[in-house]
This record gives structure tokens, sequence and C-alpha cells, in this order.
């Protein structure tokens, strides 16, 4: 077990700070991107590779990359991956001042940036079980959750704001201050290493890929715990895709709706990840995860059987869709950091998170299929049932319902 120092708040919250700043700027570049290429381009197929850029990095690379996290210096991982991510966006900068840029040169830096997020995002993961005690991991996922929400709430307006009085390369200039600064936040925390990043450079790659696989699947819990919520993020993902379609043609709403809705979801988002906070040290942690995806599906549900005129009470709807989200995510991530060794965790966290952002592109094209041919309202209802249904899982699994037991902990 890795020994805390006492002022572990200190050293989480500085990290914290950090990557608050960078996670609000770079949630402002993004938006600001998305309104440069629907200027630009007026092409939703740009828009989709857009998207499509964002995740597959993670998707494919995930796996070398965890090896690469827990072999090497985290700190430093963390440290180079924001830098390559603000150096990206300050070559972007500065081409934009001498000459106008071209979707392709968009489209590289965003690859670019993605790449150094499928790094930062399973190191920081991984950092984080060092600096926090155990029992305080529920807590700091939950205030993570919350400033996830607040970039989602905030960013849409600032960057509009932005957009409209300044050019993209002025707005990138906010992202690498801060990237900077996030950048600093880490370089001046001490964070343990571990033995093995300085014993595991000659051993042989594929067998440490492996070995992360293993070291996932001996807790039967936690390699349940990840089918399930693969399954869940198979059908709920695309429905963030759908919720524009459904705000505007069903309801027949402008594009107004859809900002109420965004901001319903992030609002219900930030004050589950407060509650979160506050209810971290509950025992039974894998019956909120239940009623978490319960909850959700209980809103998708409503929300597809509504009538054209119901679009307040969708709205509602959204923001309990969004106060479910940290009771599952926040929960799992708190979990795997709890019960898989330090050692393993860059890999553990890639290897899932390569999981889920495989299962987000099939789920993509199967809900746009069926949406267009059943109608969108009833493709939330059909979603809504499904996940109810899935939510029975966590709890017919021994092995979930066994993942509080404090005796399991870190002992594969």
């Amino acid at each position: 077990m890795i020994t805390r120092t006492l002022n572990w708040k200190q050293k989480f919250f500085t990290i914290w700070s950090g990557q608050a700043i960078s996670l609000i700027s770079s949630a402002i570049l993004q938006m600001a991107i998305i309104f440069h290429l629907t200027e630009k381009t007026g092409s939703a197929m740009v828009l989709s590779v857009a998207s499509l850029i964002g995740f597959m990095p993670y998707a494919i690379l995930g796996p070398v990359i965890g090896v690469l996290v827990d072999r090497y210096n985290r700190k430093m991982i963390m440290i180079l991956a924001d830098l390559i991510i603000a150096a990206a966006g300050a070559v972007l900068a500065v081409i934009a001042m001498y000459m106008e840029l071209q979707v392709w040169m968009i489209m590289v830096v965003l690859f670019i940036r993605s790449v150094g997020t499928a790094f930062h995002s399973p190191a920081l993961s991984a950092v984080t079980p060092l600096l926090v005690p155990e029992d305080k991991l529920t807590i700091c996922a939950g205030y993570t959750q919350s400033l996830q929400s607040i970039g989602y709430i905030i960013s849409p307006a600032i960057a509009a704001f932005l957009y409209s009085f300044w050019a993209l390369n002025a707005i990138i200039a906010i992202d690498v201050v801060g990237a900077v600064i996030a950048c600093i936040a880490v370089a001046v925390v001490s964070i343990p290493k571990l033995n093995t990043q300085k014993n595991n450079v000659k051993n042989d790659f594929m067998k440490e890929m492996k070995d992360g696989f293993i070291a996932l699947r001996e807790n039967k819990g936690l390699f349940a715990l990840l089918l399930i919520g693969t399954l869940y993020m198979f059908v709920y993902m695309p429905i963030n895709a759908l919720f524009p379609l459904i705000s505007m043609e069903y309801f027949g709403g402008t594009p107004m709706y859809v900002s109420i809705s965004e901001i319903g979801f992030a609002t219900g988002m930030m004050i589950g990840g407060f509650l979160l906070g506050v209810l971290g040290n509950i025992k039974k942690r894998t019956i909120l995860m239940t009623a978490s995806i319960l909850l959700m599906g209980l809103s998708l549900a409503v929300s597809g059987s509504l009538p054209t005129n119901g679009f307040a009470i969708f709205a509602i709807c959204c923001l309990m869709m969004g106060l479910s989200v940290p009771f599952y995510s926040g929960i799992q991530t708190a979990l795997f950091q709890e019960k898989i060794r330090p050692e393993y965790l860059g890999r553990v966290f890639s290897l899932t998170g390569s999981i889920m952002s495989f299962a987000m592109p099939v789920g993509l094209i199967i809900s746009g299929v069926f949406a267009d041919k059943i109608g969108v309202n009833r493709w939330f209802f059909a979603s809504g049932i499904i996940i109810m249904g899935i939510s029975l899982l966590c709890p017919l699994f021994p092995s979930v319902r066994k993942l509080d037991d404090k005796e399991l902990r870190r002992k594969m």
C-alpha cells in the first residue's frame, strides 16, 4: 500500500485546480472549433469526422498507451501530454495568423489533441489513488464529475461569446495558456513513484498488456461491472447525439430548446457530482450504481412517451439523466482505483476506456437506423426500457454485490 502524507488535500486540489482551468479552456476551444467548422463547411459529415477523431485514438491505442503509462513516470506523461496539446494548438494559432485555416489542418490538430488526452486521462486516473486515501476516492470522484459538468455548462456560452468577437487563433491561445497552467500544477506536486515504473522497462510489451487484462479479469466483480458498463454505454451514449433531434424535430423547438436540454443535463450532472462528494463514504455503492442506471432508463422512457407539447417535462428528465451520471461513472472509477493494484491502473483504465470507445460508434450506427425508422421519441422510450433492464444485472451478479466488501480490496 502506498503511504500518503497528511497533505493529500493540498496535492489533490492543486492538480485538480490546474485540470479545472485546462478542462474549461479545452471545452471552450472544442465548441469554438465546432462553430468554425459549421460556419465554414455546413457539413454534417465534417462534424461527424471531427467527433470520430475525438475518441478513435483512445479506442485504437488504449491498450498500448496503458502499458506506457504503467511503465514510465506518470507525472511526466501528464506534463508531456499537456505540453503536446498546447504545442499543437500554438502551431495552429500561428498558422491562423498568416493564412486561413484549412479543414484538414484542424483535423490534424484535433487528432494530436486526442492522442494527448488518451495519454493524460488514464495517467491522471492512475495517479489519483497514489495521492488520495482509499476511503476518499469516491468523494474526489464526485468533485471531478462536478468539475466536468461545470465545463459543459459554461463552455458553450463562453465559446459563443468569444467566437462572436475573436478570431479562432485567439481562442486557441486561451487553451494553450490553460494547458500550461495544468502542467505547472502537476509539476509542483510531489507524486509517489512506483518501483515497477523503473523495473518494467525491459519486460515484454505484449506480456505487460496481457497482465493488465489479467489484473482486471481476476477481479470478477470489476470484470462483470465492465461488461455491464459496456452494454450500458452501447445503449446510452448514442442518445447524446439525438438530443438536438428530439428537441427540434419531435418537440418542434428551436436551437434554444437544444441548449436548455443540454444545460439541464449538465446542471443535473453538477448536482449529482456534488452529492456524490457529500455521500462518498456511503457503504453500499453498488446499490447507488444500480439506482443510477435505473434513473437514467426511467428518465429516457418518460421522455420517449411524452406528447409533442411536453418539452418542459423533457427538460426535467434531462436534469434527472444528468443527476444519475456521477453515481455510475464516479463510483465505477473509485472502485477500480480501490481494487486494482496501482502498478496496473494505467493499463486497466486504458483498456476499459478503449472498450467503451469501441461501443460508441457501433451504438451510434444502430441508434441512427432505428431512430429514423421508428421515430426518435420511440427510440428514447425503447432505450429507456433496455437500460432499466440493464440496471437489474448489477444485483444479479454476486461478484458485483461483493465489491463493497473491504476485505476484497487489492488482494488480486
